[in-house]
């Protein structure tokens, strides 16, 4: 095979594909690029056994053909270049040559006989969704998904379709993120799956924020495609925890919250939290609260902010990092902190479908 192509496509095609690639793989193949350059496009696929995406960018082909190359080290290789055309060629026994300038490179592949297949979607279950409300999605709720592999349900994000709502949850146990939107779909697609990690956050990498994205889903596998773009990924299989079970009924009172200013305030405060007492405190009063952390081997910080707030006074400690979470997540001016009392757990709420359950710790002195 042989294609000429710019340094500034190719480069930006092998980045929107390499990040599947696994560095700890047993099977060689794994570790590359399958290349296929046929009708004027190079087509660029990778895969991991669990994940695999695939994209294509234009090229002028002078013979087509196809070759597998070590994704890394083409990657650091096409970046160092000097910008302008790229020559390959690469020749039976699956060496390419690489020219471009004054500089030649030649690396040593693998036939493409041996990569594995991308799983096919026909007859499959489909749904389409804005790519803005899907990245928006994801992004309030991939940052709560679990990394305890001990739960390893909980180590996606659990995507129902269900009365005409995608509903995305993520959870850790400690903690948990959901958002609801409204999405049409026939009511025999209704259905419950779970999104591995890994899947989320290459989606993240794909999706932006005009046209939409195609999902397609079979029993155990789900696909997504974004432009030029075709993302496929096993789903975990086992039973989510019922999630609404832990999200509290009604509160007592409700704090409006300024979200920069607040994840200003917990952010400076916390640098004085430390792994024995890793939490912030927040006592709220007449139109005030009081952000403050203390460790008996650090020293302490404290600062007050003013808010709105004419309730009860009370006290509730969080961890900074899951209070500093969904704030850093959000782009909404104002976020509500809804409270029961301190021993129960604390719910985040926006002016739209959103919330963000977070447990108190333990208050101290």
């Amino acid at each position: 095979m042989k294609f000429t192509v710019s340094k500034e496509a190719l480069l930006e095609g092998l980045q929107k594909v390499q990040h599947v690639v696994s560095t700890r793989t047993t099977l060689p193949i794994l570790s590359n690029v399958l290349l296929v350059a046929e009708n004027g496009r190079l087509q660029l696929t990778t895969t991991d056994l669990d994940v695999g995406i695939t994209g294509s960018v234009e090229a002028n082909i002078q013979k087509e053909g196809a070759t597998t190359l070590p994704a890394k080290k083409l990657v650091n290789i096409i970046r160092e270049l000097p910008a302008s055309e790229v020559e390959v060629s690469v020749d039976a026994k699956n060496t390419a040559s690489i020219q471009c300038g004054p500089s030649f490179f030649k690396i040593i592949g693998l036939g493409q006989d041996d990569f594995p297949p991308l799983p096919d979607f026909d007859g499959a279950n489909e749904y389409r969704i804005p790519q803005q409300l899907l990245l928006d999605g994801l992004k309030k709720t991939g940052y709560a998904i679990s990394t305890d592999e001990t739960r390893y349900v909980l180590n996606g994000i659990y995507t129902s379709f269900r009365e005409g709502k995608m509903t995305l949850v993520a959870t850790d146990g400690r903690r948990l993120a959901m958002v609801e939107s409204d999405l049409d779909f026939p009511a025999s697609q209704e259905v419950d799956v779970i999104i591995p990690t890994k899947a989320v956050q290459e989606l993240q990498r794909l999706l932006g924020t005009e046209g939409e994205v195609l999902l397609r889903l079979s029993d155990s596998q789900i696909s997504f495609s974004v432009g030029e773009h075709l993302l496929v990924s096993k789903l975990i299989e086992g039973n989510y925890p019922n999630y609404r079970q832990v999200i509290p009924g009604d509160s007592s009172e409700r704090v409006e919250l300024p979200r920069e200013a607040m994840l200003e305030t917990v952010r400076r405060v916390s640098l004085l939290s430390s792994d024995k007492s890793n939490s912030v405190k927040l006592v709220f009063g007449k139109n005030s609260v009081e952000v403050s952390a203390n460790s008996p081997d650090v020293g302490e910080a404290k600062e007050t902010l003013e808010v709105p707030y004419e309730g009860k006074e009370m006290q509730i400690a969080f961890n900074p990092e899951f209070m500093k979470a969904p704030l850093q997540n959000l782009e909404e001016e104002t976020v509500y902190l809804d409270l029961i009392d301190e021993m129960s757990p604390g719910v985040v709420r926006i002016d739209g479908s959103f919330l963000y359950v977070i447990m108190p710790m333990r208050v101290t002195g």
